[in-house]
Parts: structure tokens; sequence; C-alpha cells
């Protein structure tokens, strides 16, 4: 019996590596539904057996409804196995989607119907064409009241050519999918009742047309089995028992596992040895003994191995194109929570844990980088540690993150990363220094009778408008702004679009230095006392600003309960109780009203924050505080 399943088992992994292979990534902007369609593939494929199971595994994704980490999954299609990576559409990961394009054949591009084209799929779309690659466009959720698929066409066509696609490129196939149902059309399907599915070629074919267009299309990825080993690592994982994984596309030879291989990467070469080796199957991992050219593959057994590496069994073997990291935009100071409340909460508390973990972090967030060892400057207070992330969201993820595996910590002001330059001068003969920053395209969508507020806070906030459109009510408006001029911007374009405004950006580059932008217009509201919040202190206080806490909590002296619209800053007390006495009057007894507090969350507190205060974060918190508590600390600190 048991030579019998050695026997089918040796027989399944030789039928496997004569399979065909296709290699394929789905990009798109942030919430044009990749991981919907991803999803509906493997469930018409076999690759997921349970209805509550998606790709967006993560406790976060499911939350928030986005991407933050790409992943690989594979499906077998008429004898075919296809490997798809999904791939994150928000700017802030932007990163990881340009490391998987290099391990990929083809790109299924995604534009929603009504949105059409938007900043990042200009960014992904940009960087295929650089690679030389063939997308496929899927013009998605065509099922929409608003959607209009032509005229997307057409925009996504005129970005081809934009962007510089050659002939071949830019003759690009179209497929038309409601992802959502689990739908693909060759054809747009014509004008319907709503209570009629659409129909392609007059049977009901699910993802088909999709698949076989990536069969016909998509170049066959397992060529150059015989020739000797290369592969190329393009992620990383981290596993409890096996340490940091790599995710690499093989191109050409076997890898087994157990064996011996060479490392090349920018250090040198060295030596290594791989004890574990998995395939893809559906979303689960499954190990195998070998996998040949043209598959992407996990493995472990390498400590100190990095994106971009080349892995061969011969030193000879040339190595690949590296694959460059995008550069970190903000910095943040990690601390350790000294405030009253410090250690009520938390699991971890110290420096030493949260050391630990921002290194584990390390392991597999490549966009990250931390200086263990900042110069702490001449100002005292507790030391810290500076990280680097790509944006508000990346660093507020991580945060997240970290909060909920029982961490307690405190964070600085986010703060942009500035840095010389050298340009040539009009002559352009000689160059000289400047100081640059990060900048952002930002594309707004918002009701027209809106967008002179938007267009006036942006102005503020040294961004440059280069295009405005205006269609069916709903102005879209394109800017140029440092992204010192975008942080905290979010909150206030919320209020003045009244929640109607869709906003998105991405990193364009490093431009010359715009001086200085007066963001803040409001003050802050910090307790002088330590005591529980009461209502009839609130009560007089909402009249001043926006209350961060609602009655019945917990303060200490130096935290900020709220701003102030009005002046720089405010000490007041909120446990300040309602004047007793046997006396009546009229007008005392009247019921209080509290407006409901703006509750702070990560990126809430990481926007409305300013220089002068901290960021708590606990497991069951998160609170403002200044960073000098007391009155007279904070009129000293400014003095000096």
């Amino acid at each position: 019996m048991l030579l019998l399943f050695e026997a089918c088992k040796g027989f399944f992994i030789q039928y496997l590596n004569f399979m065909d292979i296709r290699n394929i990534a789905i990009i798109a902007h942030v919430d044009h539904g990749k991981t919907t369609l991803t999803d509906a593939l493997m469930k018409q494929n076999g690759g997921l057996q349970d209805e509550g199971i998606s790709m967006d595994s993560n406790a976060i994704e499911k939350e928030r409804g986005i991407t933050i980490y790409s992943k690989n999954t594979s499906i077998i299609y008429k004898n075919t196995k296809i490997n798809i990576v999904d791939t994150p559409g928000h700017a802030d990961f932007g990163s990881e989607v340009e490391r998987v394009l290099r391990a990929i054949d083809s790109v299924l591009l995604l534009v929603d119907a009504v949105e059409g084209p938007m900043p990042q799929t200009r960014f992904v779309l940009k960087k295929s064409l650089e690679l030389g690659l063939k997308p496929i466009v899927v013009i998605n959720k065509i099922d929409k009241p608003a959607a209009d698929a032509h005229k997307v066409h057409e925009e996504v066509l005129e970005l081809f050519f934009e962007l510089g696609a050659n002939e071949e490129q830019a003759n690009f196939e179209t497929i038309y999918a409601i992802g959502r149902e689990g739908k693909a059309f060759k054809n747009l399907p014509p004008l319907r009742p709503s209570d009629t599915p659409p129909q392609a070629g007059g049977e009901e074919s699910g993802l088909s047309p999709l698949l076989d267009l990536i069969l016909e299309k998509v170049p066959v990825a397992n060529k150059g089995e015989d020739k000797l080993m290369s592969a190329q690592v393009f992620n990383l994982g981290y596993d409890n028992f096996l340490g940091r994984m790599a995710v690499a596309r093989i191109y050409s030879g076997k890898i087994t596992s157990g064996s011996q291989i060479f490392v090349k990467g920018e250090n040198g070469t060295r030596a290594g040895k791989i004890t574990k080796l998995f395939t893809f199957e559906g979303i689960a991992r499954k190990d195998v003994q070998e996998a040949t050219s043209g598959d992407i593959v996990l493995l472990a057994g390498i400590p100190d191995i990095y994106i971009g590496e080349t892995l061969c069994e011969d030193t000879n073997t040339e190595p690949l194109p590296h694959i460059a990291i995008d550069e970190p935009t903000l910095s943040l100071n990690f601390l350790v929570n000294d405030s009253p409340f410090a250690g009520k909460e938390g699991k971890f508390v110290t420096s030493r844990q949260i050391k630990e973990r921002l290194e584990k972090e390390l392991e597999i967030n490549v966009g990250l980088k931390v200086d263990f060892s900042p110069d702490q400057g001449s100002v005292g207070g507790p030391s810290f540690f500076k990280v680097y992330g790509r944006g508000e969201l990346h660093i507020a993820i991580l945060l997240e993150n970290m909060r909920r595996e029982g961490f307690e910590m405190q964070v600085s002001q986010p703060e942009v990363i500035i840095k010389p330059a050298s340009v040539k001068t009009s002559a352009g003969k000689e160059e000289k220094i400047i100081m640059s920053e990060p900048y952002e395209e930002l594309v707004i969508d918002v009701p027209t009778e809106s967008s002179g507020a938007v267009i006036e806070k942006i102005g503020k906030r040294k961004g440059i408008m280069k295009d405005m459109q205006e269609k069916h009510g709903i102005t879209r408006i394109i800017f140029d702004i440092p992204t010192r001029g975008l942080l905290g911007y979010r909150g206030e374009f919320i209020i003045d679009t009244k929640g109607e405004g869709i906003m998105s950006s991405r990193v364009i580059g490093f431009k010359e230095y715009a001086g200085e932008i007066k963001k803040r217009e409001y003050g802050s509201m910090a307790s002088m006392v330590a005591g529980k919040a009461v209502a009839f202190a609130l009560a007089n206080l909402q009249e001043r600003g926006i209350m961060y806490i609602d009655h019945g909590t917990e303060v200490y002296e130096g935290m900020v309960i709220g701003n102030v619209l009005k002046g720089e800053e405010m000490s007041v007390n909120p446990i300040k109780g309602k004047q007793l006495t046997n006396m009546r009057a009229s007008g005392t007894d009247d019921a209080i009203v509290l407006k409901p507090a703006f509750t702070l969350s990560i990126e809430r507190g990481l926007e409305v924050m300013s220089n002068d205060e901290y960021l708590e974060i606990t497991p069951k918190s998160v609170r403002l505080r200044k960073k000098y508590l007391t009155e007279l600390d904070r009129v000293r600190a400014k003095r000096n």
C-alpha cells in the first residue's frame, strides 16, 4: 500500500512538472476589484472550497477592505498551472507591485468601469510597460448603474500612448467583467433589464473567456528546464519555525529541496542550503521535493536572503538584474511609553521588546527602514528608534499590528524626509545643491460645488493644479503637491466635501523644497489635572473646539482632550463638577447635551497631532499627549 502511495505521489509530481505554467499578476488602483476577481477565479477552479475564505486573510485587510500584502496563489485550468499574484492597490505599498512585476510574464490591468484610470493605475501600468510586458485590460464592475465601459476603454488607450507604449503593447486585448458575480465577456453585453443575467456567447460561462485569453496570450513560463538553475527572489516571508523565507521565480533549471546553492547579491557571492521547498496550490503552500523552470516557489534555509538576489548552482552564472526598493518618504520616532498611564494595558512595554518587534518586521517589510541608534539630540526625554516608511498608511498598519499584539508605545509626529540634491543651473553647465522633498500626484473627484474650498485648501498647502475636468456634476482635479502638504489633510477634505469626495495620490519623486507650509489652524486643549472627565466640564469646553474624549474618560495632566478653534494652546480642567448649592435658580438644572466625541484612531491621531505632542498607543486606547506634561515645563521648553 505504501509503495502504491509513493508511486502515485511520484507520478503526480512528474505530472505537475510536465504541465505548462503561466505567471500573471493582477494590478489596479485601490478598490477596483483585484482580490474579488482572484477569489472568483479560485472558486471556479477548485482553489477555494469555503465561501468564507478570501485572499485577504489578514484581520486588518478584512476590516479595511484593502490588500496590504501581495499574495501568491495558483489554479489548474485545461492542464495548465496558472500562478496568480494578487497585489496591493494603495500607493503606500506600490514597491510590492514593482517587485512582483519583475517575476511574472503578463499582467491583468483592472480598471473600474465608472472611475476609469486612477493614479495607481498609471503607476502600475507605467512600470509594466517599462518591463516590456503586454497587459490584458479587464474593465471591471460593468454592472454599475453609472458604468461607461466604452469611455473607459478610450481613456485606457490614451493612457497607454501617454506612457509610451509600443504598437504591440497598445494593441491590447480587452475583457469585460463583473468580478463580484464571477463573470467575464469578450464583448460588452448589450444593455439589458437589471433582472436579466448577462450572457457570454449565449451560455453562462463564468470566467472562462478570461482564462482562455490568458492561455492564448501569456507566454509559457517553463522554458530552459535543461539549463543550469537560476532563480530570483522577489518577496520575503517569515515563519516562526523556519525563519526568513523567500518567494522566488525560477528562470531556468530545477530547484531541489536539500540542495546546496550559491546566492549572488550586491555584497558578493555566498553559499547556502535549501532546507524546505514549497509551491503554491490555491491559497495553501505545498511541500515539494523539486520545482522546475517557470514556477514560483517559497523556500527556506537561507537566513540572510534578500530581495533581488540571484540563486544559482554555478558560481559562473550571471546574476539577474537587480530589483530596486523604493525609498521611504516619511520618518517618525518610536519611543517607550512614559505617560502616567504607562504599563496599564500593554504586555510589551520595554525598548528591548519594541526593538525586537521592529527587527522582526524588517524581515518581511522591505519598504520599512529603522535606525536603532539615531542621534538623540540635546533635548532630554526617553530614547527612541527612528522608523522610515512609505506613507502614513504604511506606518499606521505597522502600529495597528503592534498594538493588537499587545505592544504599548508612543510615536512622534511624522515628518517628510528632506535631503540634498544636485541640479543644473539655467545655463546648464554648473551644478548647485538644493534641498529636495517628496512630491505626490493628487487626484481628487468632488461635487462641483465643493471644488472651490478644496482648491483653496490645496493651494495653501503648496499644491499646483495640473488639470481640471467637470462631468455630470463631478469635478476631477489633478495636483502636484509636497507630501508634507498632504499630511493631515484627509480629515479636512472629508469635512469640506461632506464625505462625497474621493482622494488618491502616488509618490512621483523628489523635487525642490517648497518652503514653509502652515497647515494647522487650531491649537490643542490640554488637561491641567488628572482624574475622570465629567459632562458638566465637557459641555462648556465643547463650545471652544472639538473634543477627543467622552465623559467618564480617565485623563492625566498634559493629555490632549480636544482642539481649540482659536489660539495655539489652552490648559483646561475637564474634571470640574457642578457647584452644589441649596439655592434654586432658573437655568441651573438644564439638561447637558454633549456632542459626539471625535474619537482618535491611529491615522486620525497622526493627522491632528502637532510637533510638540506624542501619540500614545496601547492595545485598548489611542491618546494624544504633550511631550512636556506640565504647563510650566512647556513654557520653559518654548523659552529654550
